[in-house]
């Protein structure tokens, strides 16, 4: 998974249209994410939607929460899917299990206290994103992450590569980016015209905004 180097990378997620993924890409976005977990409105079932995510020129991430192993290892499998995220309760020991399927993996932590620094290391992989704790949901709130915690996080953990996401929004992300200087900005309902509907010049704009906390 090649993100770029010298500045933020901008992940607009839950993408369920062809339409609106070639609009993020336009945008400037750097990673798709597409939501496998059947829980929320902006599911995509990545098997049916193979031949235009297969054609996308970008990074393309699978968000899992709490996935069975063998589904998860059928969407290790696509060919067209970069990495996997593990948005869910996974322990250290689920993490190594869905790793050894060989994609890399993105393991999201909800910041809810100082307590998240702890262990963050131990999930087979470097790749850790920090997304706003609401109890029972797993991303997509809008609900913001704690700034000051995540900034903490990312300098006790100058191993990982800390991905940001949490309410993030045109008007916000150059403070986030300022403040934590996270390698990846996530952002989800924050370009969204209405649920699960990206919002092309929202996108735009938050992209310019990411660059903008980038000086």
């Amino acid at each position: 998974m090649n993100l770029p180097t010298g500045r933020t990378a901008v992940k607009v997620c839950g993408i369920i249209r062809e339409d609106d993924a070639l609009a993020a890409i336009d945008a400037g976005a750097d990673v798709l994410g597409f939501n496998t977990w059947t829980g929320t409105k902006r599911y995509l079932d990545l098997e049916k939607n193979a031949a235009w995510v297969e054609r996308l020129p970008i990074i393309r991430v699978a968000l899992l929460v709490n996935a069975p192993l063998d589904f998860a290892e059928r969407i290790a499998a696509l060919p067209f899917i970069d990495a996997l995220q593990v948005h869910g309760d996974e322990d250290a020991a689920e993490c190594a299990r869905i790793a050894a399927f060989g994609k890399p993996i993105i393991k999201a932590l909800r910041a809810d206290s100082p307590a998240v620094t702890s262990g963050a290391d131990a999930f087979s992989t470097r790749h850790v994103l920090l997304d706003a704790h609401v109890p029972g949901a797993y991303g997509g709130t809008g609900a913001r992450v704690d700034l000051a915690l995540a900034r903490t996080f990312r300098e006790a953990n100058p191993a990982l590569t800390v991905w940001l996401a949490g309410g993030l929004r045109p008007d916000n992300v150059a403070e986030a980016v300022r403040v934590v200087r996270p390698a990846v900005v996530d952002v989800s309902s924050g370009v969204e015209s209405e649920p699960a509907r990206k919002d092309v010049a929202k996108m735009r704009a938050f992209t310019k905004a990411a660059r903008s906390g980038d000086r």
